[in-house]
């Protein structure tokens, strides 16, 4: 099936919706922008990858009033790949209550289902370095 603009317009608001709920508290939303077997790559964090969305959901829940209080995402870029994937590249900024700002890269894996585009592999990458430790 063809990648169209409609395609990547619905896959630029998925990626910006995980703010939104995650933000709002509204966890048990996940299930809207990732597939129930996701895979939610947080090895960079020193964790283990959560697998499914209910372990999204409790992860967020565990980490409880250390959660950012804004979570922001910019810089979509998509790549169709084979079948009903696209890759998607993206970069978050995570707003703590105390002020300060992380930086991560989002790599997703977005496929097709029948309830529409989700979300099946993310990848978290932290930014601790400037120019990607190639100074």
């Amino acid at each position: 099936m063809a990648f169209t603009a409609d395609d990547r317009t619905e896959i630029t608001e998925l990626i910006s919706m995980h703010g939104h709920l995650c933000d709002s508290g509204e966890l048990d939303r996940l299930e809207e922008l990732f597939t129930p077997d996701v895979v939610y790559d947080v090895t960079d964090f020193g964790q283990e990858p959560l697998l499914g969305v209910a372990a999204c959901a409790a992860a967020a829940r565990a980490v409880g009033e250390l959660n950012p209080v804004g979570h922001h995402v910019t810089n979509i870029v998509l790549t169709e790949a084979a079948g009903d994937r696209v890759h998607a590249r993206s970069k978050g900024l995570g707003v703590n209550a105390d002020g300060t700002v992380g930086s991560v890269t989002y790599e997703d894996t977005v496929v097709r289902t029948p309830h529409g585009w989700r979300i099946s592999h993310r990848t978290v990458r932290a930014h601790r370095t400037p120019l990607g430790g190639r100074l």
